[in-house]
C-alpha cells in the first residue's frame, strides 16, 4: 500500500495494524488524517489476504483527537463575524467529508478491533466507537470532550455509542465532557477488556484478530452486515442531522471563546451567544 502522514501499515498473517502516527502532537487528528482514512480502511477491506483489522496508536497514547492548530484554517470562515449561507454550507461539505473518516471504520466487511492506551479525547472516541472491539490498557483515559469547545460530537460518538455503553452512560459523558479512566469504560461498556499494559493490550487485540482471521471469511462477512443492519439507518440519519445541525448553529461566541481558551490554558467563559 503507498505510504501514509497520519498511520503506518503493516499486514502479516491476514491481520493487518493500522497505527495512528499524526503527525500532530499525540497522534492528533488533522487534516492528513480526515483525507487518508477513508482510503486507508477502504483498500484494507477491499483487500481478501486482510480478515481482520488492529487500530492502535503510536507512542503513549492513542490519539488527542482533533488537531486544533492543524484544522485551524477549516473552522476559521464559519467563525468569521456575519458569517453567511456561504460559508455555512461549505462547513457542512466539510463535515460530511470528515464523517468518512470514521465512516469508513464503522462500514468496513473487515472486523476492526481497537487496542488504546493512555489519551482517548473527542475524535478519538468517535474513531473507536467506529471499531467492533475495543480493548484498553490500564493507563487508558477516554473523553467526549466536545462539549466544553462549544462543539456538538459530530463525527460518530453521539450515534454509535448508544448502542455500546447505553443512553445515559453517553448522556453523562457527552454534558459533562468528564474524563473516565479504563476501569470506569469497561463497567459501562465501552471497551471489552482492560490489560496491565500497552503491549499486553495490543498483544489481545492481536490474538483476537487472528482468532477472526482463521474463521471463514464470508462468514465473518456475513455476521458483520447482519449486524449492523439493525443500526445503520439510524447511524447515516444521526450523522446528517448532527451534520446540518452543526452548520446552522456551530458558528457561535461561545466556540470562539472555547478554542481561545484551550490556546490559553485558561477556564472558558461560556455565554450562550
Amino acid at each position: 500500500m503507498d505510504s501514509y502522514n497520519s498511520v503506518t501499515i503493516d499486514v502479516n498473517d491476514h491481520v493487518a495494524v493500522v497505527t495512528l502516527i499524526g503527525p500532530g502532537k499525540g497522534n492528533a487528528m488533522g487534516p492528513d488524517f480526515w483525507r487518508e482514512l477513508p482510503e486507508v480502511f477502504e483498500a484494507l477491506d477491499a483487500d481478501p489476504q486482510v480478515r481482520a483489522i488492529v487500530l492502535t496508536g503510536s507512542g503513549k497514547n492513542f490519539s488527542y483527537g482533533l488537531d486544533l492548530p492543524a484544522m485551524a484554517g477549516t473552522l476559521a470562515p464559519v467563525l468569521a463575524e456575519g458569517a453567511q449561507a456561504k460559508p455555512r454550507m461549505e462547513f457542512l461539505a466539510t463535515i460530511k467529508q470528515m464523517q468518512k473518516a470514521t465512516n469508513a471504520v464503522a462500514d468496513s466487511r473487515t472486523p476492526v478491533i481497537a487496542a488504546v492506551s493512555g489519551w482517548c479525547i473527542g475524535g478519538a472516541l468517535d474513531l473507536i466507537a467506529s471499531a467492533d472491539i475495543r480493548y484498553a490498557s490500564a493507563d487508558a483515559k477516554f473523553s467526549i470532550r466536545e462539549v466544553k469547545l462549544a462543539i456538538v460530537a459530530d463525527m460518530g460518538s453521539l450515534a454509535r455509542l448508544p448502542y455500546i455503553i447505553g443512553d445515559g452512560h453517553l448522556r453523562e459523558l457527552a454534558l459533562t465532557g468528564k474524563d473516565i479512566d479504563a476501569a470506569r469504560a469497561e463497567k459501562i461498556g465501552l471497551v471489552n477488556d482492560v490489560y496491565d499494559d500497552q503491549q499486553a493490550c495490543l498483544d489481545a487485540a492481536l490474538a483476537t484478530a487472528a482468532e477472526i482471521a482463521a474463521n471463514p471469511p464470508l462468514t465473518v462477512r456475513g455476521v458483520m452486515d447482519v449486524l449492523d443492519e439493525q443500526r445503520a439507518a439510524d447511524v447515516a440519519a444521526n450523522l446528517r442531522y448532527v451534520a446540518a445541525w452543526n452548520a446552522a448553529f456551530l458558528p457561535a461566541k461561545d466556540l470562539g471563546e472555547g478554542i481561545a481558551a484551550i490556546f490559553a490554558k485558561r477556564p472558558p467563559n461560556f455565554t450562550g451567544d
